[in-house]
C-alpha cells in the first residue's frame, strides 16, 4: 500500500500504490522515543530531521528504528493529516488520494523553527517550515 521512492519535492518521499478513501488511517509514525531536549539536540545537528514530538515532554525520532512515515515530506496543502493522541503519532488521509500519489503533510510547528524553505509549490505555500 505505501513505498518509498524519489521525491519531485525533497529526495525521498512515501506513496501509495492505490487509491485511497478520505479520512483513512494509513499507519503510525514510529522510531526511538526521546525526551525533548534530547530532540533539539538532534536537530541541531542534522539537516535532514525526522523528530516529531509527542508532547512536551517527550518526541519520536524516525531515524532510529522508524517505519516509512519517517520519509513523509511537507506540503502547505497536503493530502495527509498528523494526529497526535493517546501516545501515538497517527496519519490520515485528508482526501481522496489517487495511486501513485505522493503522501504529503503539513508539519506545523517543527524542529525547524521557520527558517527552512518550503519546496511545496503550492498555491498556498507559506515559504517556510
Amino acid at each position: 500500500m505505501i513505498y518509498k521512492s524519489k521525491s519531485k519535492l525533497e529526495g525521498t518521499g512515501i506513496f501509495t500504490d492505490c487509491a485511497l478513501g478520505a479520512r483513512m488511517k494509513l499507519g503510525e509514525y514510529t522510531g526511538e522515543k526521546i525526551t525533548i531536549s534530547e530532540a533539539r539536540r538532534r536537530a541541531r545537528t542534522q539537516k535532514h530531521i525526522a523528530i516529531c514530538d509527542l508532547n512536551s515532554r517527550w518526541a519520536i525520532d524516525g531515524k532510529v528504528g522508524g517505519g516509512p512515515f519517517r520519509w513523509i515530506n511537507h506540503s502547505c496543502s497536503p493530502n495527509v493529516y498528523i494526529r497526535i493522541a493517546y501516545g501515538r503519532i497517527e496519519f490520515y488521509t485528508q482526501r481522496k488520494v489517487k495511486a501513485g500519489e505522493e503522501l504529503l503533510c503539513n508539519y506545523g510547528e517543527s524542529q525547524h523553527n521557520g527558517k527552512l524553505k518550503c519546496q511545496c509549490g503550492s498555491k498556498h505555500c507559506k515559504d517556510f517550515i
